[in-house]
């Protein structure tokens, strides 16, 4: 068994999410450790993202407790939560099409959010706020592209600001809901080192992902979950052989996994 790198930052307790009578997240308990990177797998369903979006406050659990860098979040709004550090990506992506690249970071920037009238209280400001917005498009490759509008990006590039803005926020843990959906097999390679250049500009990751390849070039710690719960937990090499998630993923994904 993997142990867990650092002190925890993030950590869950008997957390569940009800649906009607449907539980997305059934009694699950994890850690995540500054300075990892853990990838969570799963077939459909398994209820990795109603895990992501009961952490930012998307969802409101229906029990247990969210602890993130010594606070309470379980019952903080969305934004509360971003502003503790949490900042995170979308499987489907959001950005603001008519903007400009640029713009794309700048409006998602941390200190725009939280003092969003300062950006007009003087030259210094508006300065500081463009040299850290083009300091987040470096890191993502996205430079030559700033003025371009956000819909005339490649999937790749779009993915990649998509990041970026995510960034932009300053989090602490950074969590991305799979960021290889729909990308190729260069675009995919591209990424994992994209996502190796922002590990040192954040705390943790949270990496949710289907392309087996991208999680066990990342991952430092794998959780495996199905129907709402976690199979299992380790290195890649553990978790991928493991006979639970081999079940898990009998069918279509299989070869993935294998």
């Amino acid at each position: 068994m993997t142990q867990l790198l650092g002190h925890p930052l993030l950590s869950i307790e008997h957390l569940s999410k009800n649906f009607g009578g449907i539980a997305a997240i059934n009694d699950l308990s994890l850690n995540v450790g500054e300075g990892e990177l853990l990838g969570i797998i799963g077939p459909n369903g398994a209820g990795k993202t109603a895990l992501i979006n009961t952490i930012t406050g998307f969802y409101k659990a229906s029990s247990g407790q969210i602890h993130f860098d010594q606070h309470n979040i379980t019952h903080l709004s969305i934004h509360g939560i971003a502003k503790l550090g949490v900042g995170r990506t979308f499987q489907n992506i959001r950005l603001f099409k008519r903007l400009s690249v640029l713009e794309n970071v700048l409006v998602a920037r941390k200190s725009f959010f939280e003092h969003p009238f300062q950006w007009l209280q003087g030259q210094s400001s508006r300065e500081l706020q463009m040299d850290a917005a083009l300091e987040c498009l470096s890191v993502l490759n996205l430079s030559e592209k700033i003025h371009q509008s956000a819909a005339s990006l490649s999937y790749g590039d779009a993915r990649r600001l998509e990041i970026a803005r995510a960034m932009a926020g300053e989090p602490k843990m950074l969590l991305l809901d799979e960021p290889a959906a729909g990308m190729n097999e260069f675009e995919t390679q591209q990424l994992i080192e994209d996502i190796q250049l922002i590990r040192s500009k954040v705390s943790a990751i949270v990496l949710i992902e289907h392309d087996m390849n991208l999680i066990r070039a990342l991952s430092t710690r794998v959780v495996a979950m199905d129907f709402g719960t976690k199979l299992c937990e380790g290195s890649a090499q553990e978790v991928l052989s493991h006979p639970e998630v081999l079940s898990a993923y009998l069918g279509d994904e299989e070869d993935e996994v294998n």
